[in-house]
């Protein structure tokens, strides 16, 4: 029988998983944090059985990394491991691009034209948390207009991968100063009903930022020349620290 109210609530294990989720992207974890079941479980106010399952389930998906002792950890990443998720990237995210085109409608255009806008006037003020977050929502507005949930899946995953990585190296990014033209050409395309044009910017723009932090950064496993900025970690101010490092 259907249920006439709504979807059941979500597990504790579901919840915990979201919450980490959130997380890694928003930036609240850094490269190396130690996630341990114990301080999950503490943060997210539950018992430790939902957090353990939760971060099993993250580790599964390569999410996180797992220490022989069993502590989840937040991925370092390495200069190879950096190449072969930006070409994974190429591949996908123009793809959502394109099956996006079609679906584009006014209410879509007129809000990443505000998430341009919110981007510049970040930058303006040097605000790179802002910049970060407001491109992601840029992004994955038009990721979910594909109307394609395995890729989108696909996608949330390399993206919480690259996610403490980028915020680590915000600094970097801030010195780069980059403008957003790349997103302006993204929503053109998505006007015309270009698929195939807004996919080739989207490509652009993974590739650029890419190369400009595969120049700038060190990342895990590279020599330490000197002079070369280091990826260690930045937080917010009261932010908790985590170990690893």
């Amino acid at each position: 029988m259907t249920n006439p109210i709504g979807p059941p609530p979500l597990t504790l294990e579901h919840q915990a998983y979201d919450a980490i989720r959130l997380a890694l992207m928003g930036g609240s974890f850094q490269p190396g944090d130690r996630l341990s079941i114990r301080r999950v479980a503490a943060a997210l106010g539950t018992s430790p059985m939902p957090a353990r399952a939760a971060l099993q389930r993250l580790a599964a998906e390569q999410v996180l990394d797992v220490l022989p002792s069993g502590t989840a950890v937040v991925p370092r990443l390495t200069r190879a491991s950096f190449v072969e998720l930006r070409a994974i990237r190429l591949q996908l995210e123009p793809l959502a691009a394109g099956l996006a085109a079609p679906h584009a409608d006014a209410p879509l255009l007129d809000g990443l034209d505000r998430r341009v806008g919110l981007l510049e006037a970040a930058l303006a003020r040097g605000d790179m948390a802002a910049v970060l977050t407001e491109n992601q929502h840029f992004m994955f507005d038009i990721f979910r207009n594909a109307r394609a949930p395995m890729l989108l899946g696909f996608i949330e995953t390399l993206w919480l991968r690259r996610g403490p990585l980028y915020w680590g190296a915000r600094a970097a990014l801030l010195r780069w100063n980059a403008p957003f033209d790349r997103h302006k050409s993204v929503v053109a395309a998505l006007r015309r009903g270009d698929g195939a044009g807004a996919g080739c910017a989207i490509r652009d723009e993974i590739e650029s930022t890419s190369d400009f932090l595969l120049a700038e950064l060190r990342f895990f496993g590279d020599p330490p020349p000197p002079g070369m900025p280091s990826l260690a970690p930045l937080r917010r101010p009261g932010a908790k620290g985590g170990g690893g490092r």
